[in-house]
């Protein structure tokens, strides 16, 4: 903050700045002065796009909108991501798997549709050793279990997203991963710090 902000800003709350030192309410108060209290917004920083995304994408991206239900599935991924312990980094892995794997919808059972037994977020299978249907289907739940698969990925954070993705899921597309990267890092960018 500017000094000349920083004395205005002191002098509304009444405090005087001295030589880099704050001073403390002041003493002599002239005349009331009918000010308003001044919200004042402040941006938390951006995760680094280098952690997001340190290898660049690989090759053509593709884009959705999200509607309500999963920016909320965004949201959970990150905060179980925080919870774990993990860096940005693996949210955008995390993200970008689920994008392709359910496009951030928290799938039930599809019938003839569905891929064997696939449920979730990330299409976990309960045949696999995924957790029951019920764990599946709870974001925080799905989460944590793909993040406790890829810690178990020797070196996860320098390799390319798609090779950390599909050493977890083991897909029949393991490249498919990639085209979502670019979108999975400007959510974690976006909401990251929210």
């Amino acid at each position: 903050m500017n000094t000349i902000i920083r004395k205005s800003v002191l002098s509304v709350a009444g405090l005087a700045f001295a030589g880099g030192v704050f001073a403390g309410p002041i003493a002599h108060a002239a005349t009331p002065v009918d000010a308003k209290p001044v919200a004042v917004a402040v941006q938390a920083d951006k995760p680094d796009t280098a952690k997001l995304i340190p290898h660049g994408v690989q090759g053509a991206q593709s884009h959705i909108t999200l509607n309500d239900e999963q920016t909320a599935n965004v949201k959970a991924i990150i905060a179980a991501t925080k919870k774990a312990g993990l860096p940005e980094r693996a949210a955008v892995i995390s993200i970008a798997t689920s994008l392709q794997e359910s496009k951030l919808e928290n799938l039930g059972h599809l019938g003839d549709r569905n891929d064997h037994d696939s449920l979730g977020l990330f299409q976990q299978r309960p045949s696999s050793g995924w957790g029951t249907p019920e764990q599946i289907t709870d974001p925080d739940y799905s989460t944590t279990a793909f993040l406790k698969g890829l810690k178990q990925v020797d070196g996860w954070q320098d390799m390319p997203l798609t090779d950390a993705a599909q050493t977890v899921q083991v897909s029949a597309y393991p490249d498919a991963y990639a085209q979502w990267e670019q979108q999975a890092a400007d959510l974690v960018g976006q909401y990251w710090n929210s």
